[in-house]
Formats: structure tokens, sequence, C-alpha cells
């Protein structure tokens, strides 16, 4: 299984990104997807998720507001667009995927985890 990341870069605050991950090779269906990211000297924390169908969906509150997480299982990939952007949304962003049809806000509940990409965000 391999999750593969892209749409990371470099922008300035207020503006808008989307950031894209690309499942492949995963065999067990339905699976939930979720989006972590990691600034430098912190933890991995949770950005959003979403089950299944995407009918349910969750935001940490740092996002929520600013951010949309949606899938697209015929291409096994999902988005995650980030509007009003801020320096301290710096950070690597992590797609993962989890077995089973539910979200989960808990990294260790995900098996499988992509490179990464990076998202800067100048003031």
């Amino acid at each position: 299984v391999q999750l593969q990341a892209s749409g990371g870069g470099l922008v300035q605050a207020g503006d808008s990104l989307r950031v894209s991950c690309t499942v492949s090779g995963i065999t067990s269906r339905p699976y939930g997807l979720g989006w972590f990211r990691q600034a430098p000297g912190k933890e991995r924390d949770i950005v959003a998720a979403i089950s299944w169908t995407g009918f349910t969906t969750y935001y940490a509150e740092s996002v929520k507001g600013r951010s949309t997480i949606s899938r697209d299982n015929a291409k096994n990939t999902v988005f995650l667009q980030m509007d009003s952007l801020k320096p301290e949304d710096t950070a690597v962003y992590y797609c993962a995927a989890k077995d089973g049809p539910r979200l989960s806000v808990y990294a260790y509940e995900y098996t499988y985890w992509g490179q990464g990409t990076q998202v800067t965000v100048s003031s």
C-alpha cells in the first residue's frame, strides 16, 4: 500500500492551498482517511479526517472553518483544501489510511502513511 501526497509548497499568509493524496495497492475496503501535520519540534497532530462515505468529517479546532476535507473513492484520493493560511499552519502534512469505514482522530489507528508534503506559510 502506498500513499502519495502532493500539492504542498510555499505560500503567503492568507493564501489558499489544496493538498492531495492518492492511495494505491489497498485491497481492504472500506477505509477511513486522515490528514495529520507535524511542525519542527512538535508532535504529529490530527488536522482533519473523513469516513469512507464522506458523510462524516472531523476538523481540528485550529483549522475548523478554514479547511475542507473531501475524497473521491473512484480515484482513491483524498483532498485537503486550506484557506486563509497562517504561518502556524507551516508543517509537513501527512495523509493516512485506516481499515474500516469510520474516521479516527488517533494516529495509532491508522495503518498506512504517506511520505508527507511540506507546507510553508510566510508572514
